[in-house]
């Protein structure tokens, strides 16, 4: 491979990032500004200046840690996953050609100064020409823009100069009229002016020193158009009659006029045209590589990432950029146009921010030159000023804004989903939080053996499986010498009164309480056996766990009858409402079992079902597999990180353990004695992109855990789990 010369020093970042924003920002946007915010629109261009700063920080290190990748969309995709990365995509893509609309919308009344034609039309032919220009593939030179930026500067220095000794400062008078309301707005308005800040991350792998050039320069570039902005605006406001500029199509020129003459309207006019038809190529230029990108990434179709053989561009990107660029022209409104373009650089910016703790926090290689100071508050305040600014910019904004990201959306399950196996580092990152979070509470309550344990004996069993159930039972409460307590619930049709009658132990009875007793002789441990009779079996499973206070109840798991499928099992309503642990038994015995099995279902093992398999496997000196499903199209970060979840879970458990991936049609490398399992989640059951592995029926003997209602996982959590898992 070719290597790259890093030629361009600091002085060429400053020219990029600064020629990439002095465009609309200060040529259009006052005038608009003004109508919303007064005077105050000085403020507003400072104050998103300052706001700008985190994502310039963040986008900073990004580029320093990954200056050959290049592009917001890119760092985005990689640092959030392809579902961020589409929204960003599609956003960033949207924003541009909204961007390139506004300069030629905004910058054809200059023109139209010195030549009397129609407006739109003659924005939508430079819109042609400029896509057909684009299309077979005339480079702008690094000189030309260099130029055009000495132009600039040198035309709103004049300006500026020439004009502060006119400023009168009953101007400003009214500054704070518009309130916190009109200067958020307004400052949402304008953020669009500082999009190009972070451009110059694009030529990141050409820029030598990167680790020090690349911030300053985007920094430095940043303050020193912040100081433009506000100096121009204020002079702007200071020179001009209260209301005269607001609204104007061509707010530098009038400001020009009053004060310099026609030389000096001549000079803005010049300047002008220039920075937004050079905006305007640029926004084309680069809006069409994000659909290039995302087809090569798989986040489009292939035929976006054609590149013509003719003219070596790729034609058919800029041709679907271009219809949308004269869409806009034609039938959006400009102020609308403006809106809708900071509303999604203000997105993506707050995406910028997220992607930088992405990859932070997560697994994947990251060795960034630059830091981002005060990391993650700087990140955290970008996002949720974001956040602000988007409320406060109008329906216009918001609906755009909320129609792209729900199209975009759409746009990844139905397309990009099927066709893409890879996550970003922010799903790694949760994922291993996650993870973390769920070790601490295994390792806090691997130790908590129960105490006393209710066996809910709800249907009459044969003797084999009633040993079976008590065996368990016995197994969970050794450790801590409990106390097993051993339930026959009889229930009574409702029209039969509770009387003595009922009370009166039978032979059966008797038999049952005898087994008891030598039972407890056979496994060593305290069981006491009872009777109880009710109109409501399942109310009283739960009404005696309450007022006994046992820590677990184990019970055979009803069968699905045809009452249980009308009425509902009593056993789930006994878990939904018992005040303690449940574990439900399908019952196929249960003697000494030599390998126990630990099923997940893709994420981390439930606490309560770890504690359970590790009192078992010591009471029995068992060995323990942990299951794991073999069937998903899983990334290599995912299977790293369930590799160190196993390995840490394994260090826990005083058993032998082994991690075996299994298949939904019954294939595993070895047959369990004894299977424990999470209940299922009635809150997620039938939540979003819930597909959850289907595990094969064991063969064996299979304890369903329920953690006690204050014990269990939050909604918050579980949907977390369910996600990155």
């Amino acid at each position: 491979m070719k290597e790259l010369e890093r030629d361009l020093g600091l002085p060429s970042v400053l020219a990029i990032s600064i020629g990439a924003m002095i465009g609309s920002g200060i040529f259009i946007l006052p005038a608009l500004a003004l109508e919303i915010a007064g005077p105050m629109v000085i403020l507003a261009y400072a104050l998103a200046g300052l706001l700008v700063v985190p994502a310039a920080l963040s986008k900073s290190e990004m580029a320093t840690a990954m200056p050959e990748a290049g592009g917001t969309y890119i760092y985005i995709e990689r640092g959030m996953g392809p579902l961020l990365g589409t929204i960003a995509g599609v956003g960033t893509w949207f924003s541009l050609s909204f961007k390139g609309a506004l300069a030629l919308v905004g910058g054809v009344p200059y023109l139209l100064l010195l030549f009397d034609l129609p407006l739109k039309p003659v924005a939508l032919g430079l819109a042609a020409v400029l896509i057909l220009i684009n299309v077979v593939g005339a480079k702008q030179t690094g000189r030309l823009q260099v130029a055009i930026v000495v132009v600039m500067l040198a035309a709103l220095g004049w300006f500026a100069a020439g004009s502060a000794p006119g400023v009168q400062s009953a101007n400003y008078a009214g500054f704070f009229d518009a309130g916190v309301g009109g200067l958020l707005a307004a400052t949402g308005l304008v953020f669009v002016s500082y999009a190009g800040v972070t451009k110059v991350a694009s030529v990141a792998e050409e820029v030598e020193d990167p680790g020090r050039n690349i911030p300053i320069g985007i920094l430095g570039s940043l303050a020193f158009t912040t100081v433009l902005y506000v100096g121009i605006v204020a002079v702007l406001v200071g020179v001009t009659t209260p209301g005269s500029v607001a609204g104007s199509l061509t707010p530098v020129a009038v400001a020009a006029e009053a004060t310099l003459g026609q030389a000096g309207v001549v000079a803005v006019i010049l300047a002008a045209i220039l920075a937004l038809i050079s905006t305007a190529n640029a926004g084309i230029l680069s809006s069409s590589r994000y659909p290039f990108a995302m087809s090569r990434d798989k986040l489009a179709p292939p035929s976006l990432s054609t590149v013509s053989e003719r003219f070596g561009t790729p034609v058919t990107s800029i041709t679907l950029t271009g219809a949308v660029l004269l869409v806009l022209i034609a039938f959006v409104p400009i102020l609308d146009i403006a809106k809708l373009a900071s509303a999604f650089q203000i997105l993506v910016f707050g995406l910028i921010n997220l992607a930088v703790v992405a990859f932070r926090e997560g697994s994947a290689e990251y060795e960034p030159e630059f830091t981002s100071p005060l990391y993650p508050w700087m990140q955290v305040f970008g996002a949720v000023t974001g956040a602000l600014l988007l409320t406060q910019m109008g329906t216009v904004a918001l609906v755009g804004a909320a129609v792209i990201t729900v199209g975009s959306v759409g746009w990844y399950l139905l397309y990009v989903r099927p066709r893409v196996n890879r996550e970003g580092a922010a799903t790694d990152a949760v994922r291993r939080r996650v993870g973390r979070d769920v070790l601490a509470e295994t390792e806090t309550g691997i130790d908590d053996s129960a105490r006393e344990v209710l066996v809910a004996l709800t249907k009459n069993l044969d003797e084999s499986r009633e040993r079976s159930l008590v065996a368990i039972a016995a197994d969970l409460v050794r450790p801590d010498d409990g106390r097993v307590v051993v339930v026959r619930f009889e229930e009574v049709p409702d029209q039969a009164p509770l009387t003595e009658d009922v009370a009166v132990q039978s032979s059966d009875d008797l038999s049952f309480e005898t087994r008891m007793e030598g039972l407890s002789a056979e496994l060593g441990v305290d069981v006491e056996a009872d009777e109880i009779v009710s109109h409501d079996t399942k109310h009283a499973v739960v009404n005696f766990a309450e007022s006994r206070g046992v820590d677990t109840v184990v019970a055979e798991h009803e069968p699905l009858r045809l009452r249980s499928r009308l009425l509902g099992d009593p056993i789930d309503w006994v878990v939904r409402h018992a005040p303690c642990e449940v574990l439900l038994v399908d019952n196929l015995g249960y003697d000494a079992p030599e390998r126990i099995a630990l099923s997940g279902d893709g994420g981390p093992y439930l606490p309560l079902a770890v504690n359970v398999t590790e009192a078992l496997a010591a009471a029995n000196g068992s060995g323990v597999s942990l299951w794991y499903p073999a069937d998903r199209k899983d990334s290599d970060q995912y299977e790293r990180t369930i590799e160190d979840y196993q390995s840490e879970l394994s260090r826990m458990l005083s058993a032998p353990v082994r991690a075996e991936s299994i298949r939904a049609d019954g294939g595993r490398p070895s047959a369990p004695d004894l299977v424990v399992r999470r209940g299922t989640d009635e809150r997620l059951r039938n939540a979003l992109l819930d597909e959850r592995p289907v595990i094969p029926t064991p063969g064996c003997t299979t304890i369903t855990v329920y953690p006690r209602r204050s014990g269990r996982p939050r909604f918050a959590r579980r949907l977390l789990e369910r996600l990155t898992f």
